[in-house]
């Protein structure tokens, strides 16, 4: 039986996100409010980004989480950065290479997992060790400055929306795809959901696991040189608030934590919310500590009204 729309697990996510804009927007009076839905949709471009690919590992079933995606985003960032070099001519070979990275992050992630036997959040914890490492060693601790038109394509607006956001967009739209309508999509939902079943219904289990964990870090991968480009470089610390940024994301979104039941729509919700919700803070004039507090208690709250169905 079909489920009504106000029943589906990731309507909460969006509630929450236009209850936090609301609020905030009354908070300041009015002003700016097209202003921040356009930070929100900017800022929130790059949560999106990361969150899909973690959406994708959590929905593998219980014990999978990528925690190596900070790591992912400072040593794509780097490699971008480097191939780029400042030109604009190099913009192109320095996405790809950005990419590249992530995903070899994802498959030395994976092959931790897979030839060591060490459970996929230790793997992808101790990985992301050896990852900063290598980001300090590529990087030698410099920033360097993305090319000029790079800068302004990221920074770039069309009819006031933002290029970053219709990025984000368009690997939502795909991302979707590949979860409802391709052999993948079932072959993970089924691997969620029971992974044993899925085994004896001839999924292939660990082929399906590599090229989730491949796809998250070389989505980490994107993002990172993105990141780079919107704030003027690369640094070692600009993926660390997405660690525990994405798997809240995604359980607010709908995503089921018992695996095999992605919700693609949550994360764009549940990730404009987080960022709504730490400007409604500002605006409110909470301190560092009281913010932090009330962040926390949001999310618990919303995890529980939004994330629960999730898993019934």
């Amino acid at each position: 039986m079909k489920r009504p729309p106000l029943a589906r697990p990731w309507v909460g996510s969006w509630i929450a996100a236009l209850l936090a804009w609301l609020a905030t927007v009354f908070i300041a009076q009015g002003q700016g409010s097209g202003d921040l839905l356009a930070a929100a949709l900017s800022f929130g471009a790059f949560t999106v980004l990361v969150s899909l690919g973690q959406m994708l590992v959590i929905s593998a079933g219980p014990g999978n989480a990528d925690l190596a995606i900070p790591s992912s985003i400072a040593l794509s960032s780097a490699v971008g950065m480097i191939v780029m070099n400042g030109s604009d001519a190099m913009i192109v070979p320095g996405l790809l290479a950005a990419v590249a990275a992530g995903a070899a992050v994802g498959l030395f992630n994976f092959g931790l997992i897979r030839l060591l036997r060490i459970p996929p959040i230790i793997a992808t914890l101790s990985g992301a060790l050896i990852v900063t490492s290598v980001a300090i060693s590529i990087g030698r601790g410099l920033k360097i400055k993305p090319p000029p038109a790079f800068s302004d394509l990221v920074s770039l607006r069309i009819v006031g929306v933002p290029l970053l956001a219709l990025i984000a967009l368009a690997v939502t739209l795909a991302i979707w795809l590949l979860v409802e309508r391709t052999v993948l999509g079932r072959s993970l939902a089924a691997l969620g959901q029971n992974r044993r079943a899925a085994h004896l219904a001839g999924v292939n289990v660990e082929r399906t696991r590599l090229v989730i964990y491949v796809i998250c870090a070389a989505l980490a991968g994107l993002t990172g040189v993105l990141i780079a480009g919107f704030s003027g470089g690369n640094s070692l610390d600009q993926g660390e608030e997405y660690l525990l940024l994405t798997i809240a994301v995604v359980v607010i979104g709908g995503t089921s934590v018992a695996g095999g039941r992605p919700s693609v729509p949550g994360i764009w919700g549940a990730a404009l919310f987080m960022f709504l919700l730490v400007a409604m803070l500002n605006a409110a004039g909470a301190g560092p500590g009281l913010r932090t507090l009330l962040t926390g208690v949001i999310i618990i709250a919303v995890i529980v009204i939004a994330g629960a169905p999730a898993d019934r």
